[in-house]
């Protein structure tokens, strides 16, 4: 077949093939009727992400490559930073994150065992999970309905001696208050971690500047699952303007390795053999000197090949994300005396990942989520409800340590018990989504 041809003369043929295959079977549905199933959450792509993929099959490189570096240098220019790591999770990449604040080159500021964290017990569970896996204590606030955010007015009296950072999402695609915090933050010397896995083009103004959520504080992370704002599969990334941040989050992913040479290149310092380096002997080879207890974090070149073709894209994603949570709260205007609707943080311009509902009093929460599911659209609970009454609590709660509490978490109960949301993800049509406020009208009579 590749007879008389050169290899990128093949290689055109395969792409070109791939294309054809992919807008001849791929992405073929019909008009949306009444009955189809909406999921929550699709993945959104085109030929470009498959034959992305495949030519970096084609190359076989596999491991992290040219692909990795071109997402890594697109995706920290799109979020204007200055630092990006690409790794294989979002929950990866606050295990990445988190674990960057507690190497040594940070001194005094590094977290230590017994150390607290302020997070938020209605969210997703590898938000918190980094913290306790380590032996430091998150401290649990309560948040705010309908914004489902950290309530901002509990950090002082969740603040103590140990506290050392804070570690919270923003909900869904609605940003906390980044003012409150952030000055919250500054005012007690705290690492932020923004956990943005799902607010990617989520933008808040602050001290008169339009800003990306997780720019903001000292370090962001994003995940590339496929129910995600955009996908590699599986994926994640951290980011940072911090260079000593980067440095650490490099090593953790890395291995916790010293050098910072890229895979597959040697001795870019010049140093390689001419160091000395804890009690090793001088001139230990630097490839193998171990500055943290690290991991092996990083993503595929296909990922990344994938997401190279997503990213350039995604601007028109989040917009038609905006369209359809816009439409739906407008097709569900009159519903307010048995449903709470979401709203936005205030100065902020979310990328929704999602539209939240809360039901009110005299509603039942099951009744209308299994209505819904039942007529064909997928609902999702806001993940944990309260994460501190899952099994993985059940010795914390007995022996009463690990973890604390500050006030009474009312809001993140009732969150729990009467809320639910279903998607707004970019490829449903306005057809999908006026059936599924349709829907939900129905339910709730």
């Amino acid at each position: 077949m590749f007879e008389n041809m050169t290899e990128d003369q093949a290689k055109k043929q395969i792409l070109d093939m791939v294309a054809d295959y992919c807008d001849t079977y791929h992405n073929q549905k019909g008009p949306f009727q009444e009955g189809d199933r909406i999921p929550y959450a699709s993945r959104v792509y085109g030929h470009e992400e498959m034959c992305n993929l495949v030519d970096s099959a084609l190359e076989f490189w596999l491991t992290a490559g040219r692909y990795t570096d071109e997402f890594e240098k697109k995706f920290a220019e799109y979020l204007g930073v200055k630092f990006c790591s690409l790794v294989n999770s979002g929950s990866s990449a606050n295990l990445n994150a988190f674990m960057a604040l507690t190497s040594p080159l940070l001194g005094e500021r590094a977290i230590q065992r017994g150390d607290e964290v302020i997070t938020v017990a209605a969210g997703f569970p590898t938000t918190v999970a980094p913290a306790i896996q380590f032996g430091a204590v998150p401290v649990f606030v309560d948040v705010t309905i309908p914004q489902y955010n950290i309530d901002v007015t509990k950090l002082e009296e969740a603040y103590s001696e140990k506290t050392k950072a804070v570690m919270v999402a923003h909900t869904l695609g609605n940003p906390f208050d980044l003012k409150a915090v952030k000055e919250f933050c500054d005012k007690h010397n705290l690492w932020l971690v923004e956990d943005n896995c799902d607010a990617l083009g989520s933008k808040y103004t602050i001290d008169g500047e339009e800003k990306f959520t997780g720019t903001i504080g000292d370090i962001g992370t994003s995940s590339f699952y496929p129910p995600h704002h955009m996908t590699m599969g599986e994926g994640g990334a951290v980011y940072t303007n911090n260079p000593l941040l980067n440095k650490c989050i490099r090593s953790f992913r890395d291995w916790g390795r010293d050098c910072v040479c890229p895979s597959g290149c040697d001795n870019l310092c010049g140093h390689r053999f001419d160091k000395q380096y804890g009690e090793l002997p001088l001139g230990y080879d630097h490839k193998y000197v171990y500055s943290h207890f690290g991991y092996n974090l990083k993503a595929t070149d296909m990922q990344a090949a994938v997401g190279c073709a997503q990213i350039v894209k995604f601007p028109s994603f989040v917009e038609r994300r905006r369209h359809n949570f816009d439409r739906l709260k407008a097709a569900l205007a009159g519903t307010e005396d048995k449903l709470i609707l979401p709203e936005p943080c205030e100065n902020s311009r979310p990328s929704w990942f999602g539209f939240l509902i809360t039901c009110k009093e005299g509603v039942d929460r099951n009744k209308v989520v299994q209505y819904v599911e039942d007529h064909g659209v997928q609902t999702r609970m806001l993940f944990a409800g309260n994460l501190i009454k899952h099994p993985c609590f059940d010795d914390m709660r007995k022996t009463g340590e690990g973890y604390r509490v500050v006030g009474e978490l009312t809001n993140t109960d009732r969150i729990m018990n009467e809320t639910f949301w279903v998607g707004v993800y970019p490829g449903m049509t306005d057809e999908m989504i006026d059936y599924m406020a349709k829907t939900i009208k129905e339910a709730i009579q």
